[in-house]
């Protein structure tokens, strides 16, 4: 078996914000760069790279932020917003942090006055907007709930999703990405990176190819109604209820499966019960109604795999984890050749820029800084 190289760095934990002399600086400098890519590749090509998470890493260094914070995705994404909304470059930015982040469909109407799109346009981002965010924080879970929500679309109806989560317990962070058109279902292997600093071992991973048989079992289960769910979870036993089988000779244990942690007072039966009236014809229909999350999932993966013996994915989808971590788990690359293109790429676009030649010489000079903290192992 041979050794794969991989990058290593220590991320560091930051508190606080980035000053607005910094945000400024950034602002100035980005604005050339994102213009010059945009011209010369257009659009298409700049959402596609803000949907690579090593690109997106290296253009926050290119652009003064430290290469090791822990506020890389919101302050860039911020950063990129105002960008956007001062050029006519033929993307904009809706979204962002915390409040903001649920801001997000309201900026979809806006931007119907922007590119002219139809009504029929804008519900379409719409969904895309909350159908992201509705999948990593309730089909993917490991923990991470989302605190950060941006949505780039372009004039032509293209769009990316850039989005984080943090997980309390462990004090990280992972960041998802998302590209329209690079993916057949919001509901099978959809992403195009998701970041983080740890791997877990047991991640309810619903849209994993694997999970098939499950997302289509648990449509069925819906289509029996809230009440029989509702009973069978509360028959079932889960980790930590005892029984009489280990007192009884010649019984058998109820097997323990892996920890659910299904309160059924958490689950919230009348989405359930919207989603048996509304029939969905699929498991992407069915997570799109209101109300059905993390619990709901849980207890249909508990009861999919308890009783009918149909067990979901338990594989993480992270694509690239790091030693240690900071709260964002800031990426570096596993594969060597992805990260050497995307600073090339980049290298190629500063030198190209209108720029000043210090500031040329100090983007460079950082790029190749952030190159060197990597260590191959």
């Amino acid at each position: 078996m041979g050794f794969q190289r991989v990058g290593v760095a220590d991320l560091i934990l930051h508190d606080g914000k980035a000053p607005s002399w910094l945000t400024r600086r950034m602002i100035r400098l980005g604005s050339i760069i994102v213009k010059l890519i945009v011209d010369d590749y257009g659009y298409q090509e700049f959402l596609r790279r803000l949907s690579n998470p090593i690109w997106f890493q290296a253009l926050s260094c290119v652009l003064a932020y430290d290469w090791d914070s822990s506020g890389t995705t919101t302050v860039l994404c911020g950063v990129l917003k105002t960008i956007l909304s001062r050029q006519d470059l033929g993307v904009k930015a809706v979204g962002g942090k915390g409040r903001l982040s649920k801001l997000s469909l309201n900026e979809i109407d806006e931007l119907r006055k922007v590119y002219d799109f139809s009504e029929e346009e804008s519900e379409r981002f719409k969904y895309a907007s909350r159908m992201t965010a509705k999948i990593d924080n309730v089909a993917v879970q490991a923990g991470y709930r989302l605190y950060h929500h941006m949505m780039f679309i372009a004039e032509d109806g293209s769009w990316a999703v850039v989005q984080q989560g943090m997980n309390p317990n462990f004090k990280t962070a992972r960041r998802f990405h998302w590209l329209s058109g690079s993916f057949k279902s919001f509901v099978v292997e959809p992403h195009s990176g998701i970041m983080g600093s740890m791997r877990h071992d047991s991640v309810l991973n619903t849209v994993a190819r694997d999970s098939e048989d499950f997302r289509k079992l648990a449509v069925d289960l819906v289509k029996d109604g809230a009440e029989r769910l509702k009973r069978t979870l509360l028959s079932l036993r889960v980790e930590g209820q005892e029984t009489l089988s280990k007192w009884m000779g010649g019984i058998s244990e109820t097997p323990i499966i892996k920890s659910y942690k299904v309160d059924p007072r958490a689950v919230d039966w009348n989405s359930l019960k919207r989603a048996y009236e509304s029939a969905p014809n699929n498991y992407e229909e069915l997570l799109a109604v209101r109300g059905v999350g993390p619990s709901t999932v849980r207890a249909l993966a508990l009861i999919s795999e308890l009783v009918y013996g149909v067990e979901p994915s338990w594989r993480d989808p992270i694509k690239y984890t790091f030693a240690f971590g900071g709260k964002d788990g800031i990426p570096f690359p596993v594969k060597r050749r992805e990260y050497d293109e995307a600073i090339g790429f980049l290298e190629d676009a500063i030198s190209k820029a209108n720029i000043g030649d210090k500031d040329k010489i100090e983007a460079l000079k950082r790029l190749r800084n952030y190159a060197s903290k990597i260590q191959l192992i």
